[in-house]
């Protein structure tokens, strides 16, 4: 079969690729995603995603809202080649006779969600750190109750200064600070999203072996994606908030996953749970979509398999 013919360098290629154009679309509303979800009540400068991003190029300036970008950019291609792949390979050895059943294909999206955070983990633990630090500025300036006395406001550290205290003070621990959570995360997303995926896409195949247009899968990425994004965002606030390293005096600290979901509930309510909702939805909508389109379609010379 001319399946058998696309070697797993190429999916990984081209995963990569689709990733790394997908995440430079979206990064400024991931930006305002990450700093909405770490603001706690009472330390509140943003109210919305558009007030988040203005403030951020008043302050900043532009390529403020690019704060953790070559973090991103670096291991996106990694990280997204994995899931792609990974999920590509699980439907494969999982099919029978090129049909799939619901619960292999939740087993397959599990098995690609659990791959991928051996690159999510260290990536968002350095991207969470780039992209807070101008919250944590701004905070100091507005609200200098919240900044411990005596404390003297650093320069912004880089994602190697990063890399090399967390490695120097906890080893490679320090990178996968979170990874619980990340599994939380990336898992259910993995397993709601490539199921519903491939439905949607299957829905516009032209007949019964050929792709489906181009716009077929960039909707049904866009529509997988932010339904998966949405029905885990209480995670990735869980997730976020475990993984900043820095804070205010008066904003709470978390042991654990279940520290932090218990402070949460008590300090913010449940709703605190939905922060940044409609931002990680904006984000992995088109993020997915032009990924899927890349992927599958083969607008690159790597062309994959398509979905079974």
């Amino acid at each position: 079969m001319a399946d058998k013919q696309i070697s797993l360098p190429a999916k990984l290629i081209n995963g990569g690729i689709a990733g790394l154009i997908g995440v430079s679309c979206v990064f400024p509303i991931d930006l305002a995603k990450t700093r909405l979800q770490n603001q706690q009540n009472g330390q509140r400068l943003y109210t919305s995603m558009s007030d988040c991003l203005i403030k951020t190029i008043r302050s900043e300036g532009y390529f403020g809202m690019y704060r953790g970008a070559a973090v991103n950019l670096t291991l996106v291609t990694p990280e997204k080649a994995i899931k792609l792949a990974a999920n590509d390979f699980f439907r494969h050895h999982l099919s029978k006779d090129g049909k799939l059943t619901l619960i292999k294909e939740m087993l397959a999206g599990c098995g690609a969600g659990t791959c991928q955070v051996i690159v999510t983990t260290p990536m968002e633990m350095l991207k969470i750190q780039l992209q807070d630090a101008g919250r944590i500025a701004a905070q100091r300036k507005l609200m200098p109750e919240t900044v411990a006395a005596g404390t003297v406001e650093a320069k912004s550290p880089t994602a190697m200064q990063l890399t090399t205290q967390l490695l120097k003070e906890k080893g490679i621990a320090g990178l996968y600070k979170g990874l619980g959570a990340t599994l939380l995360r990336d898992v259910p997303f993995s397993i709601i999203y490539f199921p519903l995926f491939a439905n949607l896409n299957n829905l516009g195949k032209r007949g019964v072996e050929g792709p489906a247009p181009f716009y077929v899968s960039f909707v049904s990425g866009c529509v997988a994606g932010s339904t998966a994004a949405v029905a885990v965002n209480p995670v990735d606030v869980i997730k976020t908030r475990l993984q900043s390293l820095n804070r205010g005096t008066t904003e709470d600290t978390y042991t654990g996953v279940m520290d932090c979901v218990s402070k949460i509930m008590r300090n913010e309510g449940p709703t605190a749970f939905l922060k940044g909702a409609y931002c990680r939805a904006l984000v992995i909508a088109p993020l997915f979509g032009i990924a899927q389109v890349i992927y599958f379609l083969g607008m690159f010379p790597l062309k994959p398999r398509p979905l079974l």
